[in-house]
């Protein structure tokens, strides 16, 4: 099964009685240059929706001039990997060698369902017999979960957690848009309960935690001076939205020298007698990657943009395409998108790759990454791979699963040197060992083929 480790630290209560309304807040040391509000409330009362003050800083000490990659495979092992988890992890795989980096294996088990059965130890064994080794874990979740709770208490005493008792039926009946993962967009309807509310509410069920995220009022109509004004790739999150959220957990890896370190904040008393001026520090004194008012990517509160390696430029408006999203479910499982952003930082993982059904929870990631006082890794989505009829492949349905490949290909460099010649990585079909494919990987060659990629029955030629 392999050695399981924990980096506990930690914990917090899951009851609705451990939020903490208003401004209550940041503890830790003091610093921090440039102080600017940032509000988290709409138009209702401040001191039932809370708001947090950070300061700015340059953020220039974070990251070392000297680049090592470090990346890993995050897998969700809730059946057998099929050949879209194959590619996924071989261009991730392929990245941090041509890099000469280092990689990082995490079992993503925090749902039942990733624990039910012997798929950890068979996908373990289909990554060696493919050759796609890794040089530290693996890592499982379950470990990990003190980790997580204190991410979500440093959140809370920010004031920008609340108890949600929302269900997914509630969610969905909503006449709210959706998110580019197929998720409703949050309309805040728990966001303004009263203690005595959250007390009677939590008689009946327990609840969820979600993330406030800022309003988009003053922030969705136009760019401000911080943002870029490079266009939009035209492979937008919108037109990735069929593919859901069901696919296997990401990829990812990078080039940061500095492993992500967790941010102190200073409290300072306003001139208005308001709590703020909270600075998130790190390592040496520098402030760690980008804050809440404005991201090292650019942007103000709530408006996050980044560069793709694969889609290029991204931008997306929190409140608009999620909205407030969950950081805890109603059954005490730590969300996806929290555990990811905690482990990442952890492990020191500093650049991403990932299938592009994913690349919807990136300004998600980020804006968790900004509040913990992490640094950003940087981000390639690459394309999936279909079956002829548009469907993706499927864990459930057994698309192509390592089982087949394994039966029909019969080496790994069979089934490589295909699967690379197919998603436009060499010239030729021949087999190729993953070592062979290192020297011939450039990010150039997926950019040029980011498309979706339909296997045709030729594949198995």
């Amino acid at each position: 099964m392999g050695v399981n480790e924990s980096r506990a630290a930690g914990s917090v209560g899951a009851g609705a009685g451990d939020m903490r309304g208003g401004r209550e807040g940041l503890d830790g040391a003091a610093g921090g240059v440039g102080a600017v509000r940032v509000t988290c409330d709409g138009a209702g009362d401040a001191d039932a929706v809370g708001a947090v003050d950070i300061a700015v800083g340059s953020g220039t000490a974070a990251r070392g001039t000297s680049a090592a990659a470090v990346g890993r495979f995050a897998p969700s092992p809730t059946g057998r990997m099929h050949l879209g988890n194959v590619f996924s992890s071989l261009l991730a795989w392929l990245s941090v060698r041509s890099q000469g980096g280092k990689l990082v294996l995490r079992i993503e088990d925090l749902d039942d369902r990733a624990r039910s059965g012997p798929w950890d130890a068979l996908l373990m064994d289909d990554l060696r017999w493919l050759g796609l080794d890794w040089d530290e874990g693996p890592y499982y979740q379950t470990d990990r979960i003190d980790l997580y709770a204190d991410a979500v208490r440093q959140l809370d005493d920010m004031g920008l957690v609340y108890p949600c008792f929302c269900t997914r039926a509630e969610l969905h009946a909503a006449s709210a848009p959706h998110a580019s993962d197929g998720t409703p967009v949050y309309a805040g309807t728990c966001r303004g309960l009263t203690a005595a509310e959250v007390a009677a509410r939590s008689k009946a069920r327990p609840p969820a935690l979600r993330l406030k995220v800022p309003p988009v009022q003053g922030i969705a109509s136009s760019r401000g001076p911080f943002e870029s004004d490079a266009p939009e790739s035209k492979h937008s999150k919108t037109e990735l939205a069929d593919f859901g959220n069901s696919m296997p957990r990401e990829l990812t890896f990078g080039d940061c020298s500095e492993r992500g370190v967790r941010g102190g904040a200073a409290l300072q008393d306003t001139a208005d007698g308001t709590r703020g001026g909270a600075a998130l520090q790190g390592a040496a004194g520098g402030v760690r990657g980008a804050t809440a008012s404005r991201s090292a990517a650019g942007g103000y509160a709530g408006v996050m943009h980044f560069e793709d390696r694969t889609y290029g430029p991204q931008r997306e408006v929190l409140a608009e395409e999620c909205g407030d999203f969950l950081v805890r479910r109603s059954d005490g499982v730590y969300a996806y998108q929290l555990a990811v952003v905690v482990d990442d930082a952890d492990m020191g993982v500093n650049e991403v790759v990932r299938g592009c059904d994913l690349l919807g929870s990136t300004a998600r990631q980020m804006y968790l990454q900004d509040l913990l006082g992490y640094a950003h890794p940087s981000y390639a989505h690459v394309p999936l791979l279909v079956a002829p009829d548009g469907r993706r492949l499927s864990k459930r349905d057994r698309d192509c699963d390592m089982g087949v490949l394994r039966e029909h290909f019969g080496t790994p460099g069979a089934l490589l040197g295909r699967l690379a010649y197919v998603a436009g990585l060499v010239p030729s079909p021949e087999p190729r060992t993953a070592d062979q494919l290192v020297d011939e990987f450039r990010w150039s060659a997926v950019c040029e083929h980011r498309d979706n990629i339909a296997v045709e029955e030729c594949f198995f030629a």
